[in-house]
């Protein structure tokens, strides 16, 4: 699937890049369980630039790849309005900028409430705490979760406290609290000499133990001779499987005269945290889907992650470990048509409610349902349960130590902005699209998989940017780029990033309501939010499909702001006291 980019010496294009990677994926639709109009009106999918730039100091085709993937998605939301509403004379177009696709690859980092980003200091005031462990507001707790040195020279291994920090602090010999250390630099100094201590097998070890996220740094040549890497290299990107059962094509459901969303009225449940799994449902909800994000009041969630994540949904708050709240869940399951999981392997299987249950309780209905699996190590090999996060993936499949050399470093660096989670997002949206989509046609109930792994060896796949873009990316960045090091921060790494593309693309930036001010075109929207009771800013959807309303509703709210029910979903946006401003 490498590509280069070049022809007879022509100079690298992202757009002619971006094409040939589209293509590459058309190519493989029946291997994807793409409908067949994907390869077939491939040539009506079109990609455009403003500026011909390379964004991300990144080696890796990120935009490229980013926008390649918004095609797919673009074009099975077309194959989908078509089953719909109907087809024309000739097949939808679809267009998709790499400028936005270059914002929706870190739209946490450009999301605001009352005008304060994720970087500032006092966006604090703005959120609800779902940070009940504190291992994101505290700085000691967050390091937890950090790529570190070990014991043996050129080994390095990233630790991962998830959303709770004490067992991995323990692991390593230290205490889960410590409000004397609050010094960044004085941080990673006490934590790396303490991971040191070990080397990367008695890490691996311990971890196993006590079900921790952490891996290994590897680079991609020693990642595919494991087991795990061999296997999943072969593997698709996605994975769409019908399920059990023998159920007639579900019809679409009732839907407003006139309306042009797709989803309009398809009932999708979120379980999932963070950023890839809330970005599949996103997406859904861009096309119209009553997405429900369903959280435990008892778990923790990332605050601020919920401004973008929680964009065009209800979310609700049930612990499915308790009668009552597993009643309220299964009342919603009697009608739900998609099911987004996104927690680690095998837990809502625990409950009862996993695949091939949901499956069951959908020939029970006579009516399919589309299971979406988001996780980070893919869903074959040894490896398939661990739990992982987008770091842990960047770390193993090889990501960190080529972003690491292509920094002029003999050592691993985490890229900046969690771009692999939204790749991963939109892999799990075209899953959960193409399942729909095969529901309608042929019937039956679809299981969807997309993991982070995945996404980088689709990076790995596509290939880096040639020896010479490379060189003018380097020549292109700040000093303060050149000074990141292996064990600082994702904050840290992605706001010194930011800062410089600020710096050089201030396209990228236009402030939502300022386009005629500015001369150019914003790549977000501003709304009002009555959760949050100010405005907030969010990334706008990025394919746009003729015909089609991929729009949002309704603004984002904090996590358990809503009722467990469909019925909310009939009063809408401004109803619901969410207004659209720009």
């Amino acid at each position: 699937m490498a590509s280069n980019g070049h022809s007879n010496g022509a100079a690298y294009s992202p757009v002619l890049e971006t094409s040939q990677i589209f293509s590459n994926l058309c190519e493989q639709s029946e291997r994807l369980s793409l409908p067949s109009e994907v390869l077939a009106n491939k040539d009506r999918v079109s990609f455009s630039t403003s500026h011909n730039e390379i964004y991300f100091p990144i080696p890796f085709k990120e935009t490229e790849t980013l926008a390649a993937l918004k095609g797919i998605e673009g074009s099975v939301a077309a194959a989908l309005a078509d089953l719909r509403f109907g087809g024309g004379a000739q097949p939808r177009g679809v267009r998709v900028s790499l400028e936005g696709a270059t914002a929706f690859g870190c739209q946490a980092y450009m999301a605001k409430v009352d005008g304060l980003s994720k970087l500032d200091p006092n966006v604090k005031s703005k959120l609800k705490d779902t940070d009940l462990l504190a291992a994101q507001s505290n700085g000691y707790r967050r390091m937890s979760a950090n790529l570190y040195k070990t014991k043996n020279p050129g080994e390095f291994y990233h630790i991962h406290g998830s959303l709770e920090a004490s067992t991995t602090l323990n692991m390593i010999g230290l205490e889960g609290h410590r409000p004397d250390l609050t010094d960044y630099e004085d941080v990673i100094k006490e934590i790396e000499s303490h991971v040191q201590k070990y080397s990367v097998a008695e890490l691996e070890e311990m971890n196993k133990e006590r079900r921790q996220a952490g891996v290994p740094a590897l680079k991609h040549e020693d990642f595919i001779k494991t087991p795990h890497g061999k296997l999943n290299v072969e593997e698709p990107a996605w994975k769409v499987a019908q399920l059990p059962g023998n159920i007639a094509p579900t019809p679409f459901p009732a839907r407003r005269a006139g309306s042009t969303k797709i989803l309009e009225g398809v009932k999708v449940l979120e379980m999932c945290r963070i950023i890839a799994g809330p970005t599949v449902t996103r997406i859904l909800a861009e096309y119209g889907a009553d997405v429900l994000k369903v959280t435990s009041p008892s778990l923790s969630d990332v605050p601020f992650f919920q401004v973008d994540g929680n964009m065009g949904k209800h979310a609700a708050d049930l612990d499915l470990k308790t009668e009552a709240g597993r009643k309220e869940f299964e009342k919603l399951l009697d009608d739900v048509d998609v099911i987004v999981d996104g927690y680690r392997p095998g837990a809502l299987e625990k409950l009862g409610y996993g695949p091939q249950a949901m499956a069951a309780l959908a020939e029970k209905r006579g009516k399919g349902i589309v299971y979406v699996n988001e996780n980070c190590f893919g869903y074959e090999g040894e490896w398939a349960g661990r739990a992982g996060w987008q770091q842990i993936a960047d770390c193993v499949t090889g990501i960190a130590w080529a972003q690491g050399q292509f920094m002029g470093l003999n050592h691993p660096v985490v890229p900046p902005f969690p771009i692999s989670d939204y790749g991963t997002g939109c892999m799990g949206a075209i899953a959960a699209l193409s399942g729909l989509y095969h529901r309608a046609k042929t019937g039956g109930s679809y299981h969807g998989k997309a993991s982070l792994m995945h996404y980088d060896l689709l990076l790995f796949a596509v290939g880096q940017y040639p020896a010479e873009v490379q060189e003018e990316l380097r020549a292109a960045q700040p000093d303060d780029f050149f000074k990141l090091r292996h064990c600082d921060s994702v904050d840290r790494i992605s706001s010194t990033v930011l800062k410089g593309m600020q710096t050089r693309f201030p396209h990228l930036y236009t402030p939502a309501g300022t386009e005629a001010e500015a001369g150019r075109p914003a790549l977000t929207e501003k709304w009002f939010s009555r959760a949050y009771n100010s405005d907030v800013e969010v990334v706008k959807p990025i394919a746009v499909v003729e015909g089609v309303d991929n729009q949002f509703v309704r603004a984002s709210r904090p996590n358990g702001s809503d009722k467990a029910n469909w019925e909310d979903f009939k009063v809408n946006g401004e109803g619901e006291g969410d207004v659209k401003k720009c």
